[in-house]
């Protein structure tokens, strides 16, 4: 076969697809979904929180151990472009638990790593196969019916942002009461047994067309430039990832400094109010289905903006910040789902390709929030960050603006 850009309809070619998303997907697999993308996802955080214990355990300096959590998110962006893109081509029914089987194997190496160096080898396997929520999103959008495409995206995202929020105090907890290691061989186990009830569980994928590996990746590229709409949904989703970043890596800059002084714990407790942000993104993706997207997108946007407004107005009231992380969490959330479930409208045939580009376009944004909340804190403090990141929610709503009629995909 050619070496040629995939067109979006090559995949399915004998396919009926009426026929097919007719099957929809029963609540207990939609749940299934939702937990094992939690479960994968939640993987790439175990370490956050442990990472001064790790250092002290393993020998090496507190920033030399800031770097498991860069190689961790280094081998997550390699599975999401390599990997993830290999949905639209093989058995999602064999691929996806074999990549939890490989991910359970990466987390018992991790526990039993003797040495830092073999420790971020291992967590570099760990994010490199913990892609499997990227995998999952595309799948159930395949075998849903479009109608309930929104709702049932929005739960599944839901189940992945509350495994990010809870990994993160579920590791301290336990390696308070059994030491670091402890937690990755709990993951290794939840992990293992959930890729056993996918394996059995899993419900059948569409027959898939065989295509050259170097071609797929190149069609990443090609399926993002020939629709308008992706390209004005990338850029939504890596502005609103880049604003999302700055703010959460801002507040701990915020909350650390006077008049607050809160202990890192304390600061900690404050992302359990991103939990609302999980509701949110379970409730949204039925105003996709509704046809409510564009203008619930916008509204997103603009909620996004007030929220950073009243966070700059409230800097020296603790009340004050919590209902601006609520709302901005709400937002952002929002904005993330209703892209996903956008593009996964808008090339059936290429959804995988297309999930890898919008993840890969959110981990730009949230690459330059981070390195850009460093900056602006160092400059002018928690004044230049709002201001920053309100810069950057209006060039999103812009763009939002000039794009309505093409975002407009069900």
């Amino acid at each position: 076969m050619e070496n040629a850009p995939v067109t979006s309809d090559a995949p399915y070619a004998h396919i009926d697809h009426q026929d097919r998303a007719a099957t929809g997907m029963s609540p207990a697999v939609v749940l299934l979904f939702a937990l094992a993308g939690g479960i994968a996802v939640g993987n790439l955080y175990w370490a956050q929180p442990l990472l001064t214990v790790i250092a002290g355990d393993l020998g090496v300096r507190e920033g030399a151990a800031g770097l498991l959590v860069t190689v961790t998110q280094i081998g997550y962006a390699l599975g999401v472009l390599l990997v993830v893109p290999l949905g639209d081509v093989l058995d999602r029914r064999r691929l996806i638990p074999a990549m939890m089987f490989g991910s359970a194997a990466t987390l018992v190496a991790s526990a039993v790593a003797p040495s830092f160096a073999l420790l971020s080898a291992s967590l570099v396997a760990v994010g490199l196969t913990t892609v499997t929520g990227q995998l999952l999103v595309p799948f159930a959008g395949d075998i849903v019916r479009a109608e309930h495409r929104g709702r049932v995206v929005g739960t599944i995202v839901s189940g992945l942002l509350t495994g990010i929020l809870l990994s993160r105090t579920i590791s301290g907890l336990v390696a308070e009461l059994f030491g670091w290691r402890a937690i990755f061989w709990l993951a290794a186990a939840m992990t293992f047994a959930v890729a056993v009830v996918l394996r059995r569980a899993l419900p059948a994928d569409l027959p898939r067309q065989s295509i050259p590996y170097r071609s797929l990746l190149a069609s990443v590229f090609f399926a993002v430039g020939r629709h308008r709409a992706v390209q004005a949904t990338l850029a939504l989703g890596a502005s609103a990832f880049c604003v999302f970043t700055m703010f959460w890596t801002g507040l701990t800059f915020l909350l650390s400094a006077p008049p607050f002084g809160y202990p890192l714990g304390q600061i900690g407790l404050v992302g359990l109010v991103g939990l609302a942000g999980a509701l949110a993104a379970r409730r949204v993706g039925a105003l996709h289905d509704r046809g409510w997207s564009v203008r619930t997108t916008g509204a997103a946007l603009v909620l996004a903006l007030a929220s950073l407004a009243l966070a700059l107005a409230g800097a020296r009231s603790i009340v004050a910040i919590l209902a601006a992380v609520l709302l901005l969490d709400i937002a952002i959330q929002a904005v993330n789902v209703l892209n996903q479930t956008r593009l996964l409208a808008v090339d059936p045939a290429a959804r995988s390709r297309l999930n890898t580009a919008f993840v890969a376009g959110n981990f730009m944004g949230g690459a330059i929030g981070s390195a850009l909340a460093g900056a602006l804190w160092a400059a002018g403090g928690w004044l230049a960050l709002m201001e920053g990141a309100g810069a950057i929610i209006l060039v999103a709503l812009v763009v939002f603006v000039c794009s309505r009629r093409v975002l407009d995909v069900r």
